[in-house]
């Protein structure tokens, strides 16, 4: 749409309509700041699944604005992120922290009382605390063993139980989106395939989309199919990957070794797809780099049957063992009721029973035309989350069979056009992970002012620290891995 087209509403009603449009069912999909002169922009994207219509609206304030997290928990990590990077105040906020610790955008004193001439460094005395006898407190991270990103837990404990989880993430600095203001350059699309890398054909798609959408691009229906059938991929190799080490972190060794393997065979069907495992190079504006002869889809269909074949074996095996059914059963449960406040999205928001799927709800791509029927479970556990993506790997092996089997005929791209100048664009993708939200605006040269990533990981971590509490501390790593978020993926 043209920005001119953009409402900006006052203050007041830019607040009453975010609150009241989330509690009839929308969902914030974004909120993020601007500049606008010597004022913040404000711009919140509602996704209402129930119209299939997503509605941009803005606002603009000074210093500081109401906050919206006390009526509209949701908005409660955006508003931090504001905060952070506009030094701008949202008041009444129940619990305003650094979400990356980095250097607002607005250079003066900002929301934190600090001066911007100083490093803003993470401070570790500002951790929500439990008090009372026989409460401890257990820190991990945030360097880990192994290869894992930086990540800080911290845990409230009376004794086993936990009280209370805060997770403090953002040590990275990346600076993505920053990066991108200006383009689109050479390196933009890199920035989007490595904004989380094992998301890589999510991002990479929903940054594809904008600027499609940007310049009105019209993308031929082969590499619609090919561009589905690589984020089907995407999910398979992630969510076997995911059931594996869920069995691992029981002690259930068969379904382990055998998902190990597994993923592998998943990854190696996109390679085939671009040479990449992770999907690198594959999806470009205006369509695909590559395409899919007719004797390699036939491969790759012979490769996925036995691999789709041989999953269902090892996943049956967990369902089959009491001893993994009681390590997942009533573990970490979130009621449908949290998740929705919260605004979860993808596996843990399914688990809750909620059906929420871009590629039903708000459907782009070859999923205009074919649709996944959405999986859901009502526990709300781990073994409600281990289940969707259960149910979600049968049904992307079929999807990713018949696409195969059936390819439109045509071209894999068309010639990209230059984006539009004084427009905005939105694109939603439902990555492995759950909603994955770009949006971009464009200036009076058709360059990017602003560019947001939403990774879907933004809305569940808090999700992960609701699940911990009244839990066992020794089930943070099933409880974890049940979720499996991207640090890099909220660092951005």
């Amino acid at each position: 749409m043209p920005l001119a087209a953009l409402p900006v509403f006052p203050l007041r009603a830019f607040r009453e309509r975010v609150v009241e449009e989330v509690r009839a069912g929308a969902r914030l999909a974004a909120l993020f700041g601007m500049p606008a002169g010597e004022a913040v922009r404000l711009l919140a994207i509602l996704a209402d699944p129930r119209s299939s219509v997503l509605f941009p609206f803005a606002t603009d304030v000074a210093d500081s604005f109401p906050s919206m997290t006390p009526d509209c928990p949701a908005a409660h990590m955006f508003e931090r992120e504001i905060a952070e990077q506009w030094n701008v105040r949202p008041e009444g906020h129940p619990w305003l922290k650094p979400v990356r610790y980095h250097r607002a955008y607005r250079q003066a004193p900002d929301a934190f009382g600090r001066d911007p001439a100083e490093p803003l460094l993470p401070c570790v005395t500002d951790f929500f605390r439990v008090e009372g006898e026989e409460v401890h407190e257990v820190a991990v991270g945030p360097v880990h063993a192994g290869v894992i990103e930086p990540g800080h837990f911290r845990f409230q404990c009376h004794g086993e139980e936990v009280l209370s989880l805060e997770i403090a993430l953002g040590y990275q600095h990346r600076g993505v989106e920053r990066a991108m203001i200006g383009g689109p350059d050479a390196l933009a699309l890199h920035r989007m395939e490595t904004a989380a890398g094992d998301t890589t054909i999510g991002h990479a798609t929903a940054y594809a989309q904008v600027m499609e959408a940007l310049g009105g691009t019209a993308v031929p229906a082969r590499s619609m199919a090919l561009r589905a059938i690589a984020l089907e991929l995407e999910r398979l190799a992630n969510h076997v990957g995911d059931l594996g080490a869920l069995a691992g972190d029981v002690g259930f060794l068969p379904t382990l070794s055998y998902c190990g393997r597994l993923r592998g065979d998943f990854l190696n069907l996109t390679a085939a797809l671009c040479g990449n495992r992770f999907g690198r190079s594959l999806v470009r504006v205006g369509g695909t780099a590559f395409d899919v002869d007719g004797a390699r889809a036939a491969s790759m269909l012979e490769k996925l049957d036995a691999a789709a074949r041989d999953t269902a074996e090892a996943v049956e095996l967990l369902w089959d063992a009491a001893s993994v059914l009681a390590r997942f059963e009533g573990t970490g449960e979130i009621s449908a009721q949290t998740a929705l406040e919260l605004g979860l999205v993808g596996p843990p928001a399914r688990g809750c029973g909620i059906e929420l799927d871009a590629r039903v709800d708000f459907p782009s791509g070859l999923y205009q035309f074919i649709q996944i029927p959405i999986s859901t479970w009502d526990t709300g556990d781990v073994f409600a989350r281990a289940r969707v993506r259960a149910s979600e790997i049968q049904r992307s092996a079929v999807f990713v069979r018949d696409q195969l089997r059936q390819f439109p005929p045509g071209p894999v791209r068309s010639e990209p056009r230059m984006p539009e100048p004084e427009s905005l664009a939105v694109a939603l993708v439902e990555g492995w992970r759950g909603e994955i939200c770009h949006a971009a605006l464009t200036d009076c040269e058709g360059r990017l002012s602003a560019y947001k990533v939403v990774d879907p990981s933004f809305h569940n971590w808090t999700g992960l620290a609701m699940a911990l509490r009244r839990q066992q501390i020794s089930d943070f790593p099933l409880c974890n891995k049940s979720f499996n978020l991207s640090y890099c993926g909220h660092d951005l």
